[in-house]
């Protein structure tokens, strides 16, 4: 199953003869019904709908046709109709205008402060008269499920590239882990070394180079608590089994978002552990490129639906 982002945009049109109804003479022209869907990233599906006069009351059908299909992000679907021969004015029929004449006078005969009919509304009613009446359902229906399967390819291509950089990044932290792990051991020896040097000099032993058996004791156990003190051992463990979880989740692919953003959390705070117990420049360096690491894949996470 693929992974999908939550980013993505798509539109399309289609063009339909819609014939005039009514009393009115038969006429014909061409509408051209315009559908688009953008979606960014979102906690929670958001549906966001703009629609023209005339398909308003068709948003409960696409709302049920996204809600099936699409479980997370930011949407918003625009659509209109536009006339494609937006330049060419029909005349109105008379019989038109002698209806909408009768039609004022009556008014005015009740409300003689009554504004006038004005060129654009005469222009307005009569194509509401002749195309109003048509039901887009059918094609609306058609156009969002083309727009929203352009979508959903558009946001399965943009979770493919999340994917790969995702898995770059993954390939990266464990380059560092694998660094970080043979450094304990050594600062450990150092350290109890260290620790011996000291006590040799404490004691005034440096010319004679024999220890006492209760300072090598002492120093032994000094150096163990500091090796539990900078063991990170544990650390590394759990981050790489992190890793492996967001391997594998990757692989499965679906709604995967949610989960992968909790093992960003995780992965952050093995790092930050790390740097904690950094005993070293070596491990301050590489508990400060995992984080930049980190960072960066949290952000693309957050666009993984």
């Amino acid at each position: 199953m693929s992974v999908y982002s939550m980013t993505g945009y798509a539109s399309a049109q289609h063009s339909s003869a819609a014939s005039s109804q009514g009393a009115e003479p038969p006429a014909t022209s061409d509408a051209r019904l315009g559908l688009e869907i953008r979606s960014v990233n979102s906690r929670y599906l958001d549906l966001t709908f703009k629609l023209s006069d005339e398909l308003r009351s068709h948003e409960p059908a696409l709302r049920e046709l996204l809600v099936r299909r699409l479980k997370r992000g930011k949407v918003e679907v625009r659509a209109a109709l536009e006339s494609n021969a937006a330049n060419l004015v029909a005349d109105p029929s008379a019989r038109l205008l002698q209806r909408l004449n009768t039609i004022q006078d009556n008014v005015k005969t009740w409300l003689p402060l009554a504004t006038p009919l004005s060129v654009a509304d005469v222009m307005r009613l009569a194509a509401g008269s002749t195309g109003g009446t048509r039901d887009w359902q059918a094609d609306l229906l058609v156009l969002a499920e083309q727009v929203l399967q352009s979508l959903l390819a558009a946001r399965e291509r943009e979770g493919a590239r999340l994917v790969l950089m995702l898995q770059d990044r993954m390939g990266q932290l464990r380059r560092l882990a694998a660094q970080a792990e043979p450094l304990v051991p050594q600062l450990v020896a150092q350290q109890r070394q260290r620790f011996l040097d000291r006590w040799r000099d404490a004691m005034g032993l440096v010319d004679s180079g024999v220890l006492p058996e209760a300072a090598q004791d002492r120093a032994l156990a000094e150096a163990t608590a500091f090796a539990i003190r900078i063991d990170v051992a544990e650390e590394l463990t759990r981050l790489n089994s992190h890793l492996d979880e967001l391997e594998r989740l990757l692989g499965k692919g679906g709604e995967v978002g949610k989960r992968l953003d909790f093992l960003i959390q995780e992965l952050h705070r093995e790092a930050n552990t790390l740097g904690s117990k950094a005993a070293a420049l070596e491990l301050t360096h590489i508990s400060v490129d995992m984080k930049v690491l980190i960072e960066q894949m949290r952000e693309q996470v957050q666009n993984i639906e």
